[in-house]
């Protein structure tokens, strides 16, 4: 590392750790009044808050979206655009067990610490405010908007009990199926009712029957939402809620479709009728940038991670940065916040997050991501990299770039 890009790196270290209490102050804030998705009043207003006294424009509520924002900071000098990204919502009940307080705070921390360079490296700095990552994800509607289209790397990392570089997640559906049928008397009159339920409970049999023919990246899991109200009233209404997830996008769809047919079959063999429904937003698969990701890794070792700590990056779950992924390069690493290896959405994680322990992690995960910027910002071959990786994994926009 030559000695300008040490000092460089010194002084957006320096400048994070100046900021880190306002930091944690705001991480605290925000774990102790917890919102859901898009009521996320509080989070985004101090966040938004924090960042106009850094010197941002922000804009609030992007696509109308009351608790979502986009600020930005515009050098004078031209130079990329790099996104961090900010997720603030909580969780039905248990409140921040995904660690979303410490997303936010990594992002606005990284964004405090790049900033006082920006004058030297040029380009633009934003930060996107994200609402409801948990259900419907503000993610997909600024990506299919195209406020995504014009960045050159969206970084944001996930706070967890280990380091792990950034990988893939599953593309997903959520999709509500409704029976409707008709109501009678169990005992005294069976035979003048269309049962609702049965038709739900052959969705059943029929996902699980399919679930022998799918690949092994699928994941097909469902409840019954409603089941009828008496056990004595044939029911005429019943619904099951199921999510549809797969490695990619296509697949998924091909799954969709036959989890459609099994309740078309169901509908059929008990004379019921059937709505189908999405009751949250669907999710594409992410792709991480692997010369991004990789930037990201070294930084993670360079701030004293060592190597066979950071594991190789692999998500089960789904995740609305899929979706922007598929429109600009973009990376989800994992920093280390818990000591205990405490399952996301549990209470032992929720509570974890909350220790000094984990608002350390934050500040390291927000320097992590401040360095990974500025390597974007400064490291033209590093930028001509990820370019030219993005353009040939989605063909949708040239490395050529100015």
């Amino acid at each position: 590392m030559n000695a300008q890009l040490a000092h460089d790196k010194s002084r957006i270290r320096d400048a994070i750790d100046a900021y880190a209490p306002k930091l944690r102050e705001l991480a605290a804030c925000i774990a102790a009044n917890p919102e859901l998705g898009h009521e996320e009043k509080l989070a985004s207003a101090r966040l938004a808050e924090a960042l106009e006294a850094l010197g941002f424009n922000v804009e609030r509520g992007t696509l109308g979206l009351e608790t979502a924002f986009i600020a930005e900071y515009r050098s004078a000098k031209p130079g990329p655009t790099v996104a961090l990204l900010a997720e603030y919502d909580a969780l039905p009940e248990i409140g921040h067990a995904c660690g979303h307080h410490l997303i936010c705070t990594m992002a606005l921390g990284a964004a405090a610490g790049l900033l006082p360079l920006l004058a030297e490296t040029g380009g633009t700095l934003r930060v996107y405010g994200t609402p409801a990552e948990e259900t419907k994800g503000a993610k997909v509607d600024m990506a299919a908007a195209g406020l995504f289209d014009d960045v050159d790397a969206a970084l944001m990392a996930h706070p967890y009990h280990s380091f792990e570089r950034s990988g893939s997640s599953l593309a997903m559906d959520a999709l509500q199926y409704e029976f409707f049928g008709k109501a009678a008397h169990a005992a005294a009159n069976p035979e003048d009712g269309i049962n609702a339920l049965d038709a739900v409970i052959q969705l059943f049999n029929g996902v699980g029957a399919l679930r022998q023919q799918t690949r092994s990246d699928a994941r097909i899991h469902g409840i019954v939402s409603h089941g009828g109200t008496a056990p004595n009233v044939i029911p005429d209404y019943a619904a099951a809620k199921f999510y549809v997830r797969a490695k990619s996008r296509a697949y998924t769809d091909e799954l969709v479709r036959k989890v459609n047919a099994c309740a078309e079959a169901a509908a059929i063999a008990t004379g019921s009728r059937l709505a189908v429904s999405n009751y949250e937003y669907s999710y594409d698969e992410l792709r991480t940038n692997e010369a991004l990701s990789d930037a990201f890794t070294a930084n993670l070792i360079e701030g004293g991670v060592r190597a066979e700590e950071i594991a190789g990056g692999h998500d089960n779950g789904s995740l609305d940065l899929g979706n922007v992924s598929l429109r600009c390069p973009a990376v989800h690493g994992y920093v280390k916040v818990a000591d205990a290896p405490y399952a996301l959405h549990s209470l032992e994680f929720r509570d974890a997050a909350q220790l000094p322990r984990a608002y350390d992690g934050m500040v390291f995960g927000a320097k992590t991501l401040a360095l990974t910027a500025y390597d974007v910002l400064t490291d033209g071959e590093l930028l001509s990299r990820i370019r030219a990786e993005f353009a040939s994994a989605s063909g949708s926009r040239s490395a050529d770039r100015p």
